[in-house]
């Protein structure tokens, strides 16, 4: 197994775990502002030991680790908000549409070349993503209410773009010699300061410090360090595809299903397992 391989499917694996503690915390009325601040100090403080955080020019790593850490941050505060409505299946999933944007832009920015094998695998894993969309039933949002989750689905749409902005400009940056593992820590700096912001701008009259706020983000600062570090490490390899190692990273919602099916007792139907097979067959299909 190729160390490319090996770090996108760490990555995989933090994404999946990381969701479900998103919607753990979500669940009640928490300040998401300071939760993503501590997200981003106890990430920042792991990432902070990484040797070699500049590279040959500091200010690529500067320019790509700030980018990265606007798409990084906005996208993760609209997952956030968006689960306090949606059931964690359809968020995870949903959010990991960006994988249909990230493809096409890799081909077009990257000049990178798909066989027929990869692009049955990113059918696969469309046709995955599609069967666990929103229907009449296990969607987490009840036929009343549908009105009421418009703002959380456009919200959820939306931090799905921005997740595939945060790996096409990692991709995009590493080819112009940004550091990894500088970026990864200005990817963190960027949560330490959009929480604070995204606090007084939306959170003004909320409770500021949580002991339980605090846990979670020590728990999750954990877990979004990992999938940092470990898609910074397999986007660094000249011969990692972004339009590869990115698709494989998101199949993440596949687990995050079956955790919050366990923890959270969401629904499981014959279209969601349909949905799994086809996400393994293309994982298969893209490793």
């Amino acid at each position: 197994m190729s160390m490319i391989l090996i770090f996108t499917l760490c990555c995989l694996a933090c994404s999946a775990v990381n969701d479900l503690v998103f919607k753990f915390f979500a669940r009640k009325e928490r300040s998401r502002g300071m939760f993503v601040m501590y997200v981003g100090i106890f990430s920042s403080l792991l990432l902070l030991f990484l040797p070699d955080k500049w590279g040959d020019d500091w200010r690529i790593t500067l320019l790509w680790g700030v980018i990265g850490g606007i798409f990084s941050a906005v996208g993760n505060i609209l997952l956030i908000e968006s689960m306090s409505s949606l059931s964690a299946g359809m968020c995870s999933t949903i959010y990991r549409l960006n994988l249909a944007l990230v493809v096409p832009f890799s081909v077009l920015i990257f000049g990178e070349e798909l066989g027929l094998k990869q692009y049955l695998g990113v059918a696969f894993a469309l046709a995955a993503i599609l069967a666990f969309l929103p229907g009449s039933t296990g969607s987490g949002v009840k036929q009343t209410d549908r009105k009421a989750a418009l703002l959380p689905l456009v919200m959820i749409i939306t931090a799905a773009v921005f997740r595939a902005g945060l790996g096409l400009s990692y991709k995009y940056g590493f080819m112009q010699g940004a550091s990894p593992n500088g970026v990864s820590l200005l990817t963190m700096v960027l949560w330490i300061i959009s929480g604070p912001v995204y606090c007084l701008w939306r959170e003004r009259g909320q409770k500021r410090f949580d002991i339980k706020t605090v846990r979670y983000g020590i728990l999750s600062g954990l877990l979004v360090a990992g999938i940092i570090f470990f898609m910074a490490q397999a986007l660094k390899f000249k011969d990692a595809n972004a339009s590869v190692v990115l698709p494989i990273a998101q199949m993440s919602f596949l687990v995050t299903f079956v955790l919050s099916a366990v923890f959270l007792k969401e629904k499981i139907t014959v279209w969601k397992i349909c949905a799994l097979l086809c996400g393994v067959a293309a994982l298969i299909l893209l490793t």
